[in-house]
């Protein structure tokens, strides 16, 4: 059998951990890890996953879509009703830039440390290729 790796986690760089797992758990559902504090805080899915956001000083927050400062990282999101999931993450604190790349088969946000991140429709749609537009990871 190949080697295979399974992803446990993903950790994002950030001012204020604590801001940032309250946004994510109101987005996601994920359960705030008990250990949480102002320098890392974690969030845990009912699966393992674990969605971390770790305190830098003096961090910059990327710059979509310039490069300026590199988006650094970037997640997607199935949500059932793109419009929906939009009008409630933008009500939590999420941002939408006026860049879209993708021609409404999916909605680039950023986070409120800047982070972009995109939604995308559960449902099977067919997916771009490399080619046909740039997205933002």
């Amino acid at each position: 059998m190949p080697f295979q790796m399974k992803l446990t986690a993903i950790t994002l760089d950030c001012a204020d951990p604590e801001a940032m797992a309250a946004f994510y758990q109101q987005a996601t559902g994920f359960e705030l890890h008990p250990k949480s504090d102002g320098d890392f805080a974690g969030l845990t899915r009912e699966d393992g996953l674990f969605i971390g956001f770790q305190r830098v000083e003096g961090y910059q927050a990327p710059q979509w879509p310039e490069q300026t400062a590199p988006q650094q990282v970037h997640l997607d999101f199935a949500v059932e009703d793109l419009d929906q999931a939009e009008v409630l993450l933008l009500e939590l604190g999420a941002v939408k830039p006026e860049y879209q790349p993708g021609g409404g088969r999916w909605r680039v946000l950023t986070d409120p440390a800047g982070h972009p991140f995109c939604l995308t429709r559960s449902r099977a749609v067919p997916q771009p290729t490399l080619d046909e537009s740039r997205t933002p990871g």
